[in-house]
């Protein structure tokens, strides 16, 4: 299909401005219809893609400001490919979520989750960098209404900090970004471009890419969030509707992530090298506060929210251990915390609705009364903890794997997180499904409804599908991945070779190890 790409970024803004003008009712009807067409014509994308291709596929490249080398260019590989799909299988799961959960401008609340979702997919596609600014900064606007809005008593703090951390990082990316445009300019007798093709090729000093690398990095490690740029996440999180917080657990968290591996690294890739210890041991750092945070709180959202933090920490791990192992796992964590903790926010979300209350002690024993919702809430929490036979296991085996040939002793603090995070992600369901049934008001809970079921199903399915057959996900990213890794490379000849992960031999020894 032609401009498939255009068509599936800015079909959710049309009907998202559709919603703001429609009755409630209407605009459930709409939304939900918008988002399942959006995701159907993203699930057509698979199929075009050719992991074997072009770097970039189903391109579209039109003059926006052509005096200024700026261009309307958009196209996919199979990272971002991947991340379009999750982005189009979490909407429509929102969409359904809400109709019980938000009590007022229902239809705003789904007119600017349609925006969002369409500035979400306009930021992976984008190929030029001043697009992918503009979708960067746009995705600020919804958030800043649906924390804003429907979040909870705290929630014009949290919006403010979030606004104002994430401007902070934005404005300095933009001076990155106008950088480039300046070097190629000057090393193209004085022809601008801003496609990401072209500023690829440019040969940036180093003492150069040291700074541009740390302006963009700042701005990505605070969307990550990095320790120690992470405090309004917390707040974001537990002052979210329910919708919001799973779209920024799922989608807005990995923008940091996906602007690491498309452009601070590829673009600056001596700085990374450079970077790369400092990164990881932040990431470390991260994994370890998040989990040690996690494990004493007693609201289930924050300590969910805190967890998020210890599980980014393993994609940025991965991502600097700049090898095919490391990358690729990063990427498929991104995936697997995107379903994972998605589905963990969803199913707070159900319990509130119930009991209106999030503090770990009002509950206890709920497997007496709700076992189906238990039964999912199990298979979540194992996901999470990365069991082998789920999602979560392959991507954190990959990151430990490549983060290993990189540096053992990070690696050592690193897996003292998987532990962790057992200890309190299984504590914590413990405390809430187990034990006596002592609180009166959980007697009469209501299981999950058909409506809930429905909307979680596809999430479940995907957790036990990416857990036990990886490999087509793997083959989609792998060519994507040996591109970025053969960037670094070239930069210098300490980074891993990129074949090995990729070897029928390895690529089936990682399947038969999450069975």
């Amino acid at each position: 299909m032609d401009h498939i790409l255009s068509i599936l970024t800015f079909l959710p803004l049309a009907v998202g401005l559709g919603c703001f003008v429609a009755p409630d009712k209407a605009a459930s009807g709409l939304a939900l219809v918008g988002s399942l067409v959006t995701l159907a014509l993203s699930w057509t994308l698979w199929g075009s893609y050719d992991p074997s291709g072009a770097e970039f596929q189903l391109t579209e490249t039109i003059p926006w400001i052509p005096d200024l080398g700026i261009h309307y260019a958009v196209g996919i590989d199979g990272i971002s490919l991947l991340l379009i799909l999750l982005t189009t299988v979490l909407t429509p799961v929102i969409i359904l979520s809400a109709t019980p959960a938000v009590h007022e401008r229902l239809n705003q609340y789904l007119g600017w989750m349609m925006v969002l979702e369409s500035a979400m997919i306009g930021t992976f596609v984008a190929l030029d960098t001043f697009l992918f600014y503009v979708f960067w900064e746009l995705m600020l606007i919804p958030m800043y209404f649906l924390i804003g809005i429907w979040g909870g008593e705290r929630r014009i703090y949290a919006t403010i900090k979030f606004f104002i951390y994430t401007m902070l990082g934005s404005l300095l990316m933009l001076v990155a970004v106008l950088g480039l445009y300046f070097i190629y300019a000057e090393q193209n007798n004085g022809q601008y471009s801003a496609l990401l093709v072209d500023l690829y090729k440019l040969d940036v000093p180093y003492n150069v890419q040291l700074w541009l690398f740390a302006a963009f990095a700042l701005a990505f490690a605070i969307k990550v969030p990095m320790w120690p740029l992470h405090t309004w996440l917390p707040d974001a999180h537990f002052e979210a509707p329910t919708g919001g917080s799973v779209v920024l657990a799922g989608v807005l968290l990995k923008m940091g992530t996906y602007g690491f591996v498309r452009y601070a690294m590829p673009l600056f890739p001596e700085a990374a090298v450079a970077f790369a210890p400092a990164m990881g041991a932040l990431a470390v750092i991260g994994i370890v506060y998040g989990a040690l945070v996690a494990m004493v709180q007693d609201d289930i959202k924050k300590l969910v929210a805190y967890s998020s933090v210890s599980h980014m920490g393993y994609v940025m791990l991965g991502l600097f251990a700049l090898n095919a192992q490391g990358v690729t796992g990063a990427v498929y964590q991104m995936l697997g915390h995107g379903l994972a903790t998605g589905a963990l926010f969803l199913l707070v979300g159900v319990l509130y609705e119930r009991r209106h209350t999030k503090a770990i002690a009002e509950y206890g024993g709920l497997a007496k009364v709700v076992p189906v919702f238990a039964f999912v809430f199990m298979l979540v929490t194992f996901a999470s903890v990365g069991l082998p036979g789920l999602n979560g296991f392959i991507g954190e085996f990959l990151i430990l794997l490549g983060s290993f040939e990189r540096s053992p002793v990070l690696t050592i603090f690193a897996a003292s997180g998987v532990i962790l995070g057992a200890i309190y992600m299984l504590w914590m369901f413990q405390r809430v499904m187990f034990g006596p049934l002592t609180n009166d008001k959980n007697k009469a809970l209501q299981d999950l409804t058909t409506r809930e079921l429905v909307y979680l199903s596809p999430i479940l399915v995907l957790i036990v599908l990416m857990g036990v057959f990886p490999q087509p996900f793997l083959e989609v990213m792998q060519p994507s991945v040996e591109r970025v890794v053969l960037r670094l490379a070239e930069a210098t000849p300490s980074v891993p070779p990129t074949a090995s992960l990729f070897d029928p031999s390895a690529a089936a020894a990682v399947e038969a190890g999450s069975r």
